[in-house]
């Protein structure tokens, strides 16, 4: 299953280049990415499409700090307040959400993937299934 990475690089014009073309080297496909700045430091959320055990040593290896998790990827109402209302239903369950994306919007839904570090009951509380099969993952709508 593909993890979610969040990465704290340098705020150097490049350094998110840098490290996309050795994810490249090593045959990373990356599926998701987002680049948030901050001062001197700069948080990428990436999440690729296969290897997360190869994405760990190029990530390791460059000596970039980082959290990795499961993603759990859930599809939400494209309103004002549904992630809102999502994020306090984790929240209310003891469920840290450690980054979050959204990925995808199309007719009135928003596709999120979230980072937290408790992930099978994340699923419960999303309404998602508690095991994923691969060839499907583990969208559902709410």
């Amino acid at each position: 299953m593909s993890q979610q990475f969040i990465v704290q690089l340098r705020n150097h014009p490049g350094e998110l280049t840098h490290l996309a073309r050795a994810l490249c080297a090593r045959g990373v496909n990356i599926s998701h990415i987002r680049e948030t700045t901050v001062g001197d430091l700069v948080s990428a959320e990436i999440v690729t499409d296969c290897c997360d055990e190869d994405t760990a040593e190029v990530l390791h290896s460059m000596g970039y700090s980082y959290v990795t998790g499961p993603s759990v990827t859930v599809e939400l109402e494209d309103t004002p307040c549904a992630f809102a209302e999502a994020h306090d239903r984790l929240h209310a369950a003891g469920v840290h959400v450690r980054g979050c994306c959204v990925v995808a919007r199309a007719s009135g839904r928003a596709t999120w993937t979230l980072d937290v570090d408790k992930p099978a009951l994340a699923r419960d509380i999303l309404g998602l299934p508690a095991s994923v099969d691969p060839a499907i993952g583990d969208k559902a709508r709410n």
